[in-house]
């Protein structure tokens, strides 16, 4: 007989084909997955994965062990999720917003693991714009959403951070910021500064992509964007730099851009927010899956309760 955590062991590793990853999916110690799978394969007497230095392989044992599982854990899976979708009252239509296409990677994963837990509970996903950052949310467009901070309005609660992510300056490949190492806000006084612009709020725009530097010299504007992907057009064109998180450079890489780190901003922060009216079960456990499944998650869960 298959213990449940031996189960959702293998189960995961067979799917990942990645110890590590596996032990991020369970949300466990590191070197967890491993020590529980080991055990399995002795008191089976047969090994169910070839590894290597490289790679994870099912063996056959392995293969046939997840084809008879992986159908009769999901069937257990689903049933567990209705029955407890139908008493905490999470079902219908969930609709979740991020602003980033990292934010839309944690936000997909979160998707895929919620939906195995609550079956009846539909998630639809969307790009929230930049130049309107809270208006589908407060509109009532979206029930949850994953974008940047800070968030300072009275109708809408402020979440969890769930990452942080570097800044970087976006500039033209040719440059002379991208001949440097670094470059700091001071530097940010030489070069006109690409920033959104739209119905999002001041204090919001300006945190992000500021107005003066921190000793107070003024920053030149370059022209403005209402959608990101505007934004790599304009600076290799070399109408200006821009902002961006450092990870921008592994999702909009470019021979004509150049990703400078921001050595001396503070970080941006990804976090929840929702409407003061609107934390259901729906948006609580999908926060609490999201919180749960993230790396790195940076606070701890919030409950205005």
């Amino acid at each position: 007989m298959l213990e449940r955590h031996e189960i959702e062991a293998f189960l995961a590793v067979a799917e990942e084909l990645h110890f590590r990853r596996a032990t991020e999916r369970l949300g466990l110690a590191q070197g967890r997955v491993s020590q529980i799978v080991g055990r399995l394969e002795r008191r089976l007497g047969v090994p169910l994965f070839t590894r290597t230095s490289r790679k994870v392989i099912l063996t056959p044992a392995g293969q046939q062990l997840y084809d008879g599982l992986a159908p009769a854990h999901q069937q257990i899976q689903e049933a567990v999720g209705k029955a407890l979708a139908v008493g905490k009252g999470v079902t219908g239509t969930l609709r979740v917003g991020f602003s980033s296409a990292w934010a839309s990677d944690a936000v997909l994963r979160t998707a895929e693991s919620f939906r195995r837990t609550h079956p009846g509970c539909l998630v639809e996903i969307q790009e929230v714009p930049l130049c309107d950052t809270f208006g589908p949310l407060r509109a009532g467009e979206l029930d949850l959403q994953l974008t940047e901070f800070p968030m300072e309005e009275p109708d809408l609660v402020a979440g969890p951070v769930i990452f942080s992510e570097p800044r970087a300056l976006m500039v033209p490949a040719d440059h002379p910021f991208a001949r440097q190492e670094s470059v700091c806000q001071e530097d940010l006084a030489h070069a006109p500064l690409i920033a959104v612009t739209g119905d999002s709020p001041a204090y919001w725009t300006d945190y992000i992509w500021p107005r003066k530097t921190p000793q107070g010299r003024p920053i030149p504007q370059g022209p403005a964007f209402r959608y990101w992907m505007e934004v790599p057009s304009l600076v290799a064109s070399g109408q200006g730099v821009s902002i961006a998180s450092l990870r921008a450079a592994r999702y909009y890489a470019r021979p004509s851009l150049t990703y400078v780190p921001l050595r001396d901003a503070p970080p941006l922060d990804y976090g929840l927010m929702w409407r003061c009216d609107g934390y259901t079960a729906r948006v609580r456990k999908f926060g609490e899956t999201l919180c749960r499944i993230t790396p790195g998650h940076a606070a701890e869960d919030h409950d205005p309760a």
